[in-house]
């Protein structure tokens, strides 16, 4: 009697458990095939990158391998010719690096601290700035390329690795600002009021309480800078050739040449190689991006 009466009054009855059931079943299995569809590319490109050319070209990029090598790698990383270079993608690698790790810590940097004026400390017209310096976000890159390339002539930077920098830092801080500004304004204004009062200026709030709580956004923005400019090709393209181009921009130059024989197994190497740090950088993380994306929504 009891036990009926249990289930007459229990909300995960059998045929609601059962439902549950059913319905993240549906849920999950969707789930599973559009992951397992989005990562078909970069799989089919990870085994080709093991595979002969001659097993390539014979079976097609689609087919169990029937033999498997890491030549290719080897020779994607130091030996391959891009352009005349024949060093590989290890160059254009560190290329990238250069570029991306002082651009990103530059705009984060900048970021912060636009963010904790624009939401902080108030002056004249600072809507205006904040409207201004976020336009950025706004404006294709496209359009940017003329204005660019005359300020790097006139800087004597075009075709460096600074003038890379240079490039996505200007370019950042308009997406790191937007970010920190946002976070900022729901740290309590009181908290800044009191450390005023107590004597505290501006770089003191800032070193001392703003930073300290700021690692939600900070690795929001380090996350999407590193990202984005490591992925980025067109600055790249347009303002750097031959041996200071980034990796994206010269595995594209090799594999479109239309010159020779086409390596695809090294190539696809190569991509591996391009592709790998922002995808380690978000596998690890990813939680933390959008916990830092979520963290300054509620006040």
């Amino acid at each position: 009697m009891a036990e009926a009466v249990h289930q007459a009054f229990d909300p995960l009855s059998t045929g609601s458990r059962a439902k549950q059931i059913r319905s993240k079943t549906i849920v999950y299995g969707l789930l599973t095939f559009f992951a397992l569809l989005y990562m078909s590319p970069l799989f089919i490109i990870f085994i080709n990158a093991y595979r002969p050319l001659e097993e390539i070209v014979r079976e097609g990029f689609i087919s169990a391998p029937n033999t498997m090598s890491w030549s290719y790698w080897g020779e994607a990383w130091s030996t391959f010719c891009i352009g005349g270079n024949c060093e590989g993608v290890s160059r254009y690698f560190v290329n990238t690096l250069l570029m991306t790790v002082p651009a990103t810590v530059l705009s984060t940097a900048f970021g912060l601290v636009n963010g904790y004026a624009l939401s902080k400390w108030r002056f004249k017209y600072d809507a205006w700035v904040f409207g201004l310096i976020t336009l950025g976000v706004f404006l294709p890159a496209q359009m940017t390329l003329l204005p660019w390339a005359f300020v790097l002539g006139k800087l004597g930077v075009s075709n460096t690795i600074g003038g890379l920098v240079l490039v996505h830092t200007i370019q950042g801080i308009s997406f790191t600002t937007l970010f920190c500004r946002n976070y900022f304004v729901a740290v309590p204004d009181d908290l800044i009021k009191a450390a005023r009062i107590d004597g505290a200026g501006f770089w003191r709030i800032f070193w001392r309480i703003m930073l300290p709580l700021s690692p939600p956004i900070l690795i929001v923005c380090v996350i999407w800078q590193f990202t984005g400019i490591w992925n980025e090709f067109l600055y790249g393209t347009v303002f750097t050739s031959g041996s200071n181009q980034p990796i994206t921009s010269a595995i594209v130059a090799f594999s479109g040449s239309g010159t020779g024989e086409r390596h695809y197994n090294v190539e696809a190497a190569s991509v591996i190689f391009a592709a790998l740090p922002p995808l380690l950088v978000y596998v690890f993380g990813g939680k933390y991006f959008v916990r830092g994306l979520t963290s300054g929504a509620v006040k």
